[in-house]
Formats: structure tokens, C-alpha cells, sequence
């Protein structure tokens, strides 16, 4: 180290060497602090529920969600707050994926939703001497533990059949009280809301007791003399987008069309049921971006999404 020499200073400014040193090596700054302190990795940074950290849910679902680099996993990090898996039941098993063309021996509703939901849950639910007298269950994100994560299980295979092996599936979750439950008159929100769509069986979903698994209502045709849709039978109401609204994004919304929609959000909003439309357009980007504005405008409760990262930041 190069000292300067003592006639630099004034000879009326008295420098101990303590002084001195601190002047020529001042101390790290805040930036250089937190840089320190996570590169020692130390336990100051560190807390059990940290696995979703920072991270805001938001009412986004991600459509086909196992089309993602990493299903389930890729939704969380942008704080989507719904995902989809398409399940095939053939030879005792469930298997996820678009299509026949597309199933893996690999790719099953146990392997990509079943256990890492188990794994991710269980970070959430630390068990230790600060939790033992906590008698509410954390959700997957850590900064909105009291916000469910809706499972939409897509049955692609005839639904009487699938039905019950979906309801086995999700075992492991129901024994550790996961799962959103409907039971003697009482609905009880937990950490997922598994609902079933596709080929669900109406009637089957009617008969559960107690219900865990719940049907994804027909949002146009919720005035059935048959069925009373509330919440406690489909938390959601979904349809498809194009022949139930029709606007491409591009021009104005007609009054027929605007009509249309806030007529089915209100009539679902009524029973206490969250609405979703299906399949809207992905481009061009502007006409995507018009109506995502104007659903949410006219108080669509989930954002259909299949570029998450898009939908994340809009």
C-alpha cells in the first residue's frame, strides 16, 4: 500500500493512525454486505418456506400447464395460481399429456403433479416447535399462504372410468387435509382445489361425500332445471371463448358481444362461482393483449394463459 506523506495534510489536522486507516480502507457498503452474506450462504437468509419466495400469486391459469419447460414448477415461479393436466387412464395409470401421440411411460399425474405438490407442501408446513400449536395449513406460495391452488384435472378417457382413479390419486394429499373439502354442509378451503374437466362425469362429482373433487361448470348454460351450480359443486364455470363472446381483439367489442359477457361473469359470480374462458385468441399479440383487458374490465376471474411470462407481467 502506498501512504502519502505527512505534508500532504494541513500541520493544523491531527491524524491518529486509526483514523488514518479507516480513511484509506473505509468499511463495505450495503451492496457489498448483502453480496458477502450470500455468497457464505448463511442461515441469516434462510427459512423453511422459502421455496416460492417473493413470489405474488395472481389469477392466471396456465392452460395445458405439462406444454411448460418444467410443468408445475414453471407455473409457480410466475405466481400462476392454476394449472392444467391432462390425464389418460390406460393400464392402471394415469398419464398425462395432450394427446395419445404424446404420453410417456414417465409422464404421469403422480410423477409431475401428485409428488411434487407432496414435496413442495411440505416445505410450506414445516413441522417444529414454532408451528406445533398452528392449526391452519400454508399453500404453495409463501407470500399468500391462505391462497389455494386450483388443480384442473382435464379426464380425456371415458370419465366414469377415470373418475375413481383420480380420486385415488389424490389420496396422499386428502390424508394430510390438502384438498379443498365439502362436507356436511360445509365448505373448508385448503392448500389445493382439484377440479375436474373434460370428460368428468357430472353425476360422479354430485355423488362424492365428502367432495374434494369438483366439476368445471358449463359458464353459458349455468340455468340448468336440473343442476344447481354453486360453489360447493364447481368453485369454477368455464366456456369456450370464441362461440360464447366471439371478438377477436381486433376493433371494437360490439354491445351484443360486451352484453354476453358480463352477463355469464355475473350470472357465475352470483352463485359465488369464479369464471374462466377458454381457448381466446394468442394472436396477434395486440388483439391477445385487447382481450385480456376487456375480460378482466369486465371481471373474468382467471386469465387463460398459455405464455405465462406474458400473462405474468400484463
Amino acid at each position: 500500500m502506498t501512504y502519502l506523506h505527512p505534508t500532504f495534510f494541513p500541520r493544523s489536522i491531527s491524524i491518529t493512525k486509526c483514523e488514518f486507516n479507516h480513511w484509506q480502507m473505509p468499511l463495505p457498503g450495503v451492496l457489498d454486505q448483502i453480496t458477502m452474506l450470500e455468497q457464505s450462504n448463511s442461515t441469516l437468509l434462510q427459512y423453511p418456506t422459502q421455496f416460492t419466495q417473493n413470489i405474488v400469486p395472481k389469477q392466471i391459469h396456465s392452460h395445458n400447464d405439462y406444454w411448460r419447460d418444467v410443468p408445475l414448477l414453471t407455473a409457480l415461479s410466475f405466481g400462476v395460481a392454476s394449472v392444467e393436466a391432462d390425464v389418460w387412464f390406460i393400464n392402471n395409470t394415469l398419464f398425462v399429456g395432450h394427446e395419445l401421440a404424446a404420453l410417456t411411460p414417465d409422464r404421469t399425474f403422480e410423477s409431475l403433479y401428485i409428488q411434487p405438490l407432496l414435496a413442495i407442501l411440505a416445505r410450506q408446513n414445516p413441522v417444529n416447535a414454532f408451528t406445533a400449536n398452528q392449526t391452519s395449513l400454508n399453500g404453495v406460495f409463501d407470500t399468500s399462504g391462505g391462497t389455494s391452488l386450483q388443480l384442473l384435472i382435464d379426464m380425456k378417457t371415458d370419465g366414469n372410468s377415470t373418475l375413481a382413479p383420480v380420486v385415488q390419486a389424490l389420496e396422499p394429499l386428502r390424508q394430510l387435509k390438502y384438498l379443498t373439502t365439502f362436507i356436511n354442509d360445509t365448505l373448508t378451503l385448503s392448500a389445493i382445489t382439484a377440479v375436474g374437466t373434460g370428460n368428468t362425469p357430472l353425476d360422479g362429482i354430485k355423488a362424492l361425500s365428502p367432495r374434494d373433487v369438483f366439476f368445471d361448470a358449463p359458464l353459458t348454460e349455468l340455468n340448468d332445471p336440473i343442476t344447481t351450480y354453486n360453489v360447493t359443486l364447481s368453485p369454477l364455470a368455464s366456456t369456450d371463448y370464441e362461440p360464447a363472446i366471439g371478438w377477436h381483439g381486433i376493433g371494437n367489442i360490439s354491445e351484443a358481444q360486451l352484453g354476453n359477457l358480463t352477463t355469464f361473469i355475473n350470472d357465475a359470480h352470483s352463485r359465488g362461482i369464479k369464471a374462466r374462458f377458454w381457448d381466446t385468441p394468442g394472436w396477434p399479440i395486440q388483439a391477445r393483449h385487447a382481450v385480456w383487458e376487456q375480460l378482466l374490465n369486465a371481471g373474468a376471474d382467471w386469465l387463460n394463459a398459455d405464455d405465462l411470462q406474458a400473462a405474468s407481467q400484463f
